[in-house]
């Protein structure tokens, strides 16, 4: 019997399958015992079922996620009002979805500006997406308002003092960072709540809902999306996507 249910354990192929509706009471918990001292005489078979379920489980995740990447496509990265930077004729493209206030955004910020300068060829899109509270949302309608008034080059400049912003996100804070950036601050803070800034962030928000995002930061690097940050880098994950497209 023990020799059975390793074949079952280690196989399972179809023509090895029990009916157990066949089985009798008294067969049903024989078989039951069974399979329960096989299973702590032989754990590691448990744990090898375990690594080959997660292992399909990652490739179906990694298969419905670059669906999504396709079905979005057009938002991702041709939205018309998220920031481009990087080289626009690259052949790959990263999108990262941030948040001012998430503290491994800020730890990650000088990486991906790093990574996208050294490599070259990396066409860099941000999108807001505040979900951690109100100053959350305060930093990113102040960003938002700062692309549209002042342009791409305030913008970024914006971005990369939000990121490294101490305290909270007053609108005080938020006028003399304008100021510092040579801006003027109170044509910033009321533009901070029109409906041309609402809708970018609406409109980012209704995309990381589609492609169910609940998490800051997550990347779309070419096809393939990336929730949380790369364990190998992002340098080195930048790399292993080249070369999988060939």
């Amino acid at each position: 019997m023990k020799r059975l249910i390793a074949a079952l354990l280690l196989t399972a192929t179809p023509a090895m399958a029990l009916d157990l509706s066949a089985m009798t009471d008294a067969e049903k918990a024989a078989f039951g015992q069974a399979v329960r001292d096989y299973l702590m005489e032989n754990p590691e078979v448990l744990i090898e079922s375990i690594n080959v379920l997660e292992q399909r489980r990652a490739a179906e995740d990694a298969q419905n996620d670059q669906q999504l990447v396709a079905a979005n496509s057009a938002d991702l990265f041709e939205d018309g009002h998220s920031w481009v930077g990087g080289n626009p004729d690259g052949d790959l493209t990263m999108v990262a979805f941030i948040d001012y206030r998430c503290g491994v955004c800020r730890r990650f910020n000088d990486e991906i500006h790093d990574v996208t300068e050294k490599d070259g060829n990396i066409r860099l899109i941000l999108k807001e997406f505040p979900i951690l509270g109100q100053d959350s949302d305060t930093s990113a309608r102040f960003a938002v308002a700062v692309q549209q008034i002042a342009g791409d080059q305030a913008y970024v400049q914006a971005h990369d003092a939000l990121m490294t912003l101490r305290g909270p996100a007053t609108l005080e804070a938020l006028k003399t960072l304008a100021g510092d950036l040579g801006l003027d601050g109170d044509t910033i803070i009321n533009a901070m709540n029109t409906e041309d800034v609402t809708a970018v962030l609406r409109s980012n928000r209704q995309l990381a809902e589609r492609m169910r995002i609940n998490g800051t930061p997550t990347f779309v690097i070419g096809d393939e999306l990336l929730r949380g940050v790369p364990q190998a880098g992002l340098a080195a994950t930048v790399a292993q996507l080249r070369a999988a497209r060939g």
